[in-house]
């Protein structure tokens, strides 16, 4: 059951989420830098990230230098025009995510992979996220270049040999299908509702961490 559905008319309503969240933010923890990390090729690139609600991935990206753009969107699955409601029911396979456009020059997509596995998601959650349930919530790698695949596999293989989560890893790899952007009013939804009840309980945890976590690559 996606609680955050229900909040959404809300939001639209009243400006704010209100309500008190009964869930808190997942846990953090600092990974290992990447051992594979190709030198970047280009002065611009894009990544794409799913890790539960798309607010708090947003979120999170916005704050990191070197980012100059997060959109939160759809992607993974098979309707042609995904909407909040499709997507939410679970049905047409896509997954909220994350358009991160970023120069590599400042941040590596893998440093951008070492901030998604200790602050953005809990890679061993399956089909879920914080108060989220559904495969819209799962936290999959959507490559872009085969550069990116190649730096996203050995990570989560050196982060499995290493032991790093005390449960499996369940983040998937998967094929491209295509990025949709979502409604204009989960756009920057954070930045615009930073005293919501969902955002004050499960995101905006995750961008104290950021800041705790890499406090070089925080941009406030």
């Amino acid at each position: 059951m996606a609680i955050k559905q229900f909040l959404i008319p809300l939001a639209l309503a009243a400006g704010v989420v209100a309500l008190a969240r009964p869930a808190l933010a997942e846990r953090t923890l600092l990974a290992p830098p990447p051992a594979l990390s190709l030198a970047p090729t280009a002065t611009r690139e894009v990544a794409i990230f799913a890790g539960g609600c798309f607010w708090g991935v947003e979120g999170v990206f916005e704050h990191v230098r070197g980012v100059s753009s997060a959109v939160s969107g759809y992607t993974g699955g098979t309707a042609a025009r995904p909407s909040y409601e499709v997507v939410s029911s679970g049905a047409s396979g896509h997954a909220e995510a994350v358009r991160v456009t970023y120069d590599p020059r400042v941040v590596r997509y893998t440093d951008l992979l070492r901030i998604y596995f200790s602050v953005v998601a809990d890679p061993t959650q399956l089909n879920r996220q914080g108060p989220d349930r559904g495969t819209q919530y799962r936290t999959a790698l959507f490559p872009t270049s085969a550069a990116q695949e190649r730096q996203a596999r050995a990570y989560i293989a050196q982060l499995r040999t290493q032991r790093i989560f005390d449960r499996p890893i369940v983040t998937r790899i998967e094929s491209l299908r295509g990025f949709t952007p979502a409604e204009i009013y989960h756009q920057d939804y954070m930045r615009k509702n930073p005293n919501a009840g969902y955002i004050v309980a499960n995101d905006r945890p995750k961008v104290e961490a950021l800041k705790r976590l890499f406090p070089k690559s925080y941009r406030g």
